[in-house]
């Protein structure tokens, strides 16, 4: 398993003169796909109008094409602009199953200046309780940064 401030130094260098958000999102997925193991679906989706988020880039299985603020664990982190971290997805009755594999799930708001979700972070895992607490403050940590680098 990768050590989460390699990953984080190496997405900083990757997008050190990168001012695109897309390639930066691309980037960003490729990177925590690759590095850990217990990533099985790692992407974004973006707010593309008020109250609905979009798939971005993403590495892993399809996801959901379109999720509304009301629905789903990342609607949950859109709408609240508050980390969600879902050690059992069937715990959680508005879970939206894109992948009937996913049994744990974190999604991570992205915020601009003003504090609006631009987007969110969403990691899920085929494993049971699969991020820990370090996961989630280090999935915090880089959506700050891309927040404040890009928006």
């Amino acid at each position: 398993m990768s050590n989460h401030d390699d990953v984080l130094a190496r997405i900083e260098s990757l997008l050190e003169d990168e001012d695109d958000w897309v390639s930066a999102m691309s980037t960003v997925a490729c990177e925590l796909h690759t590095s850990f193991e217990h990533f099985h679906w790692t992407g974004f989706y973006r707010t593309v109008k008020p109250n609905v988020l979009k798939i971005g880039p993403y590495q892993g299985g399809h996801g959901c094409l379109v999720i509304p603020f009301d629905k789903g664990i990342c609607g949950a982190a859109a709408r609240t602009g508050e980390t969600q971290d879902v050690p059992d997805v069937h715990a959680r009755s508005e879970h939206i199953a894109c992948s009937s594999t996913t049994l744990s799930e974190v999604v991570v708001p992205i915020k601009n200046s003003n504090g609006q979700v631009v987007a969110v972070l969403d990691l899920d895992s085929d494993l049971p309780a699969a991020f820990s607490p370090e996961d989630v403050s280090f999935t915090e940590h880089l959506c700050q940064y891309l927040g404040a680098k890009y928006f």
